[in-house]
């Protein structure tokens, strides 16, 4: 079971990341200021920042910064979130029309304090980045809703390309690992989302203390509910008051759940140590 415990595994090589720098990564920063617009990238301490940001891209965080669950994985700050801002939808598209963006992504804290979960600024901010920018496309990566499919429906109907839900963790690690999310509730996410004909795409870490049958069966899980996206990579202890990593997996074992995962039928696999949902977002629209 993962745990908190004082002696941290100690990072290997082909985990160390490059501090975030140059001109396109401060020009993100910057705009992302002058709108008040948070990021997952820095919210959640994503190790690819850097590299996304120097490169004009970011995923845009949604609904603010302050989530109302505490997964234990999850550097997000948690508590009683602010009102939300109605001009957001507004602020983030033409956030993506000044970065030029082909290929956008935006998720969200969870809502639970909101009755729709979120759902109509969801809607609005998709919509609107589609008015602004008609030749961008966008990936969204959406909470569970408590499990309403009405209120899921609301952002399916607004038509992203890509709708991504995440696992996170193998069945029987998810009561350590996430907050208040259900394995299987998330399975019918999944399913929801794939039964629209929007492509479903689903991640989950690794180094938690799962198995390789159960990373198996997680990828057999999510095919029975036709995902066709899957993504994993290590998991990173944001802080030491998060879980602590029970083991870093070498990158030859990443490369073998990728062949498994082809095997299986996901029409894209992203496995690498240092992979996230959004990490390469825009190899997956094609």
């Amino acid at each position: 079971m993962p745990d908190q415990n004082t002696n941290p595994l100690r990072k290997p090589e082909w985990l160390k990341i490059k501090l975030p720098k140059g001109d396109n990564y401060l020009k993100v920063k910057g705009i992302l200021q002058e709108k008040g617009l948070h990021t997952i990238c820095s919210s959640g301490k994503c190790p690819n920042m850097g590299e996304c940001w120097n490169a004009g891209t970011a995923t845009f965080m949604i609904l603010g910064d302050i989530c109302t669950r505490s997964c234990k994985f999850c550097a997000t700050q948690t508590g009683r979130p602010l009102p939300v801002d109605e001009q957001e939808p507004e602020k983030i598209a033409q956030s993506v029309k000044h970065l030029n963006l082909n290929h956008v992504v935006i998720t969200s804290v969870d809502r639970d304090d909101l009755p729709d979960g979120g759902a109509s600024i969801w809607a609005a901010t998709i919509r609107k980045v589609k008015e602004l920018n008609p030749l961008t496309t966008i990936e969204t990566l959406v909470p569970d809703f408590g499990g309403n499919s009405g209120n899921l429906q609301t952002v399916l109907d607004a038509a992203p390309e890509i709708i991504s839900h995440n696992l996170e963790t193998v069945r029987r690690l998810t009561p350590q690992v996430r907050s208040a999310a259900q394995y299987e509730r998330s399975l019918r996410v999944i399913r929801q989302i794939a039964e629209s004909g929007i492509p479903a795409k689903s991640g989950i870490m690794a180094g938690l203390g799962e198995t390789e049958a159960e990373v198996l069966e997680t990828m057999d899980d999510l095919r029975k509910v036709n995902c066709s996206i899957f993504t994993i990579g290590q998991y990173l202890q944001p802080t030491p008051n998060h879980l602590s990593v029970v083991e870093y997996l070498h990158p030859d074992q990443f490369e073998k759940y990728r062949i498994d995962g082809l095997a299986k039928g996901f029409k894209h696999v992203e496995s690498k140590p240092l992979v996230r949902s959004s990490y390469h977002a825009e190899k997956h629209i094609r």
